[in-house]
Parts: C-alpha cells; sequence; structure tokens
C-alpha cells in the first residue's frame, strides 16, 4: 500500500485517506450519535476503484476505532464492512453497546436524506 494520511472531517462527517498529492481515495461517512450517549456511527465506507484492494478500506477503521479510544466515545458501526473488520479485530474494536446500535438505527432512519 502507498502512504495514505488519514484525515477526520467531522463537520463534513468523513474519515478521509488521502492518497499521493492529497487526492481523497477512500473515507468512511459516519455521523456523531448524541443520545442516549455520544457514539461515532460509521454508515458507509467507501474506496476508489482504483485503489481498492491496497488496505485502505482497514486503515480507515482502524483509525476511526483509535480515534474513539483517543475521544473517550465508543463505535456503534451500521457500515457492514466496519462491522466485519471490528468482528475480526475484537483488540481493537470493543464491541457495541445494542443500546446505541438500536439508537444508531433510529436517527438514520429519522434522517432518510443524510446517508
Amino acid at each position: 500500500m502507498s502512504d495514505i494520511e488519514i484525515r477526520d472531517d467531522r463537520a463534513a462527517g468523513r474519515l478521509e485517506a488521502l492518497g499521493d498529492g492529497g487526492e481523497v481515495v477512500g473515507r468512511i461517512e459516519y455521523f456523531v450519535l448524541e443520545s442516549p450517549a455520544p457514539a461515532l456511527v460509521p454508515v458507509h465506507t467507501i474506496v476508489e476503484p482504483a485503489h481498492e484492494g491496497k488496505g485502505i478500506a482497514g486503515s480507515l477503521a482502524r483509525e476511526l476505532y483509535a480515534l474513539s479510544a483517543r475521544q473517550g466515545v465508543p463505535v456503534a458501526p451500521l457500515c457492514p464492512y466496519v462491522v466485519k473488520w471490528a468482528e475480526r479485530h475484537p483488540d481493537e474494536a470493543p464491541v457495541a453497546d445494542p443500546a446505541l446500535l438500536r439508537a444508531a438505527k433510529d436517527w438514520l432512519r429519522a434522517h432518510p436524506g443524510r446517508f
């Protein structure tokens, strides 16, 4: 995998992987759940076709969980890729609280145009 930089664009709800030259080559789209408790909720993981198979999605998922640990906020994954990544990396990805997952699904249903 070529060197990538990962940045959190919290205002846009994106964790972005930047390739050589600063182009966005992948991203996790997420929102911040506020209630019943704060949580990062990844909804989609997208890697540009020309950059697939280079470990970018895994790097993004790893950084999402590292970010959550640094901030003391859990992850409540709805993105199928992040769910599977978390299952494969239980040492880095604590299991989400079922109440947070339910609240995240409710939030997503209440905001159908967001993602």
